[in-house]
């Protein structure tokens, strides 16, 4: 079985700019929570069950665009495989805050880059 998509995310240099495209666009609700830096949790109005995101400020050169986060069981391993694949590891493993679990980043041949989570 395949890993779903467990994620997405849209990060700018504009974040306040891309909240208003995106929710006008496609109707989602995202409120900035001044808590998280500004970065809004995304409600799709999908229901129940539907991938959730993120649309948030960029805190880093070269961090922006978007990126879907994939649900695996070994962050670790994952990182190794996608390093023999070609890929590279961008963001080492870390912890999210409270229970969300833990995550990573990486590039993929083509320097796409996707988040791991688990």
């Amino acid at each position: 079985m395949g890993q779903p998509v467990a994620f997405f995310e849209i990060i700018s240099a504009n974040a306040e700019r891309a909240r208003a495209f995106y929710t006008e666009l496609f109707g989602w609700t995202a409120e900035a929570d001044p808590e998280m830096g500004g970065y809004a949790l995304v409600d799709t109005g999908a229901g129940e069950g539907a991938i959730g995101g993120g649309i948030g400020p960029s805190s880093a050169p070269g961090d922006t665009g978007v990126k879907i986060y994939m649900r695996v069981e070994d962050l670790e391993a994952c990182l190794e495989q996608a390093e023999k694949l070609g890929g590279t590891v961008v963001v080492p493993p870390h912890d999210l805050p409270g229970d969300a679990g833990r995550t990573a980043i990486f590039t993929d041949p083509d320097g796409n880059k996707v988040g791991l989570w688990a």
